[in-house]
């Protein structure tokens, strides 16, 4: 049972990036094939051009994933390395984001054209706001919408200490 915390970020890791890797595979595949075979005369340079530009994140994304993610095992199987936790919070939960919102829209340039890239503007807007909320948030000192400041809010721990008379300490 040594290391039980390594192995089992090492197979969950191991299988995120598979099932990532299957999914990059697929919808790339499909939009490759459906522009080769039913959308031929609609796939021009700039179409081309468009892939290439909002598809590189995702696929820069992937492959940051890969060489941080994926674990590393010795000769004898044991994990070397377990790789960072592909399931944090903040930035690496931002690139799934964008991973996941790469593979909705080019699904569906895939299938209803080109103009379907349009749906992509949602990720910098989508950061602009996170950021303009937060910028406001801390100049005006965490109030709500009407300029009013906001209590901290107190565990129901604290409540029930508070109640009781405050916290007693006790001298020994």
């Amino acid at each position: 049972m040594a290391q039980k915390a390594a192995k089992t970020l090492a197979a969950s890791n191991t299988t995120r990036l598979n099932q990532t890797l299957y999914a990059t595979l697929l919808i790339h595949s499909l939009f490759w094939l459906l522009r080769a075979f039913l959308f031929r005369r609609t796939f021009t340079r700039t179409s081309l051009l468009l892939y290439t530009l909002l598809s590189a994140p995702q696929l820069l994304i992937h492959f940051q994933f890969e060489r941080l993610g994926r674990p590393t095992y010795g000769p004898d199987g044991s994990v070397k390395r377990s790789g960072e936790d592909l399931n944090a919070r903040g930035l690496t939960e931002y690139m799934w984001d964008v991973a996941y919102w790469t593979y909705i829209c080019l699904a569906l340039v895939s299938v209803f054209g080109d103009w379907m890239w349009w749906l992509y503007a949602v990720i910098p807007a989508y950061a602009v706001w996170l950021a303009w909320t937060t910028y406001t948030g801390m100049r005006g000192g965490y109030t709500d919408a009407a300029g009013v400041p906001q209590e901290q809010a107190q565990s129901k721990r604290q409540q029930k200490m508070e109640k009781r008379g405050g916290q007693k300490v006790q001298y020994r």
